[in-house]
């Protein structure tokens, strides 16, 4: 048996279910809902479901041995007997392991910077889900060596699944409530790169429309412009646009701008983009169906061609100033090089 004390207030207001799965990172969530409905976890000496919300000062009684603790614990098999963390006797943060599918373009004992490919989810939509996810990838990366009892490396912010670029990882917490901080004054610039439909009326430009979240819509497009609703803010600026169309074949416009948010709302640049009548290149839920599927044929692009270019903000601890830039993948560089192609 053995018994946890909530006595961080970063700890209360967790769900019971999710505060056990930092605990045993091991197990499913289903396994979890077992032992809280079996009485296996109990919080202050009663049986809770898994929505229940910890409070400071609760008390949690894991009615279990020893050894099954352990075995729950262990993760690929960094943990040792009596489950102390494996230190590296170098104390260098660096691992000798090189990372298949993770491509980092930044990494120091506080944080990291990977450039996500598209297709894959920053985490776990659904605890039900097999599939792999990006958060799930940098925590088998880093093999639990950041973890603690209630913390683990942790998304500083998303950005959609079809979405390509950079995603910034805390690996401690106060490095991460920092950075939350900092996204929530403003402090951190993302710029973001994306081939467009067209080309906007003007070269360089604000879109301030306002945007409404649509809940429980039943399609991908679940945001719309509402002058009532939530302010959004995206600075627009035209790299590159096609100049000229050939004359043996329908070829549509493109352009490829820059985009930087001073919000970071649900699909914003997809709706504000859309909303000016350039959407995004392959955009299924705002774009044009027609020309979708022509770069399909044409250019194998078949996902919305939006990438996280840069992040540019202090280091929390080092206090020096990074900007870190995230190298286009190949079906974005195909679309950027059919724009230079019919701009010759």
């Amino acid at each position: 048996m053995q018994k946890i004390l909530i006595e961080h207030s970063s700890d209360a207001g967790q769900r019971i279910d999710r505060f056990c799965k930092k605990f045993f990172p091991n197990i499913a969530l289903g396994a979890i809902y077992r032992l809280l409905r079996t009485g296996k976890i109990k919080i202050n000496g009663k049986k809770k479901d898994q929505s229940y919300k910890l409070e400071l000062w609760d008390e949690l009684t894991l009615w279990m041995s020893d050894e099954e603790i352990h075995a729950m614990q262990a993760k690929n098999g960094w943990s040792t007997p009596d489950n102390s963390r494996v230190e590296n006797p170098s104390k260098n943060w660096m691992r000798d392991a090189t990372p298949m599918a993770l491509s980092i373009l930044y990494e120091d004992e506080y944080l990291m910077v990977i450039n996500k490919p598209a297709w894959i989810n920053v985490h776990a939509w659904d605890h039900k889900t097999t599939e792999s996810n990006l958060i799930d990838q940098v925590q088998d990366y880093l093999r639990g060596w950041h973890d603690s009892l209630t913390f683990r490396p942790a998304l500083v912010h998303r950005i959609d699944r079809d979405t390509s670029g950079c995603i910034l990882i805390a690996k401690e917490k106060p490095t991460l409530e920092a950075l939350l901080s900092d996204l929530q004054s403003h402090s951190i610039e993302k710029v973001y790169h994306a081939l467009v439909v067209g080309f906007p009326a003007e070269n360089t430009g604000t879109i301030r429309e306002k945007l409404l979240r649509i809940e429980n819509a039943r399609w991908e497009a679940k945001v719309r412009v509402d002058a009532t609703w939530q302010s959004a803010v995206t600075h627009y600026r035209v790299i590159q646009h096609q100049s000229r169309v050939t004359a043996t074949e329908w070829v549509p416009h493109i352009s490829l701008l820059e985009c930087r948010i001073e919000t970071g709302r649900t699909h914003q640049i997809r709706v504000h983009l859309a909303h000016i009548g350039s959407p995004i290149l392959w955009d299924k839920a705002y774009g044009n169906k027609k020309i979708n599927s022509f770069f399909e044929r044409n250019v194998g692009i078949s996902r919305q061609m939006l990438h996280a270019y840069s992040l540019e903000f202090i280091h929390p601890i080092t206090k020096k100033r990074l900007k870190i830039e995230a190298p286009y993948f190949p079906d974005f560089t195909r679309g950027v090089d059919t724009i230079r192609k019919q701009s010759s």
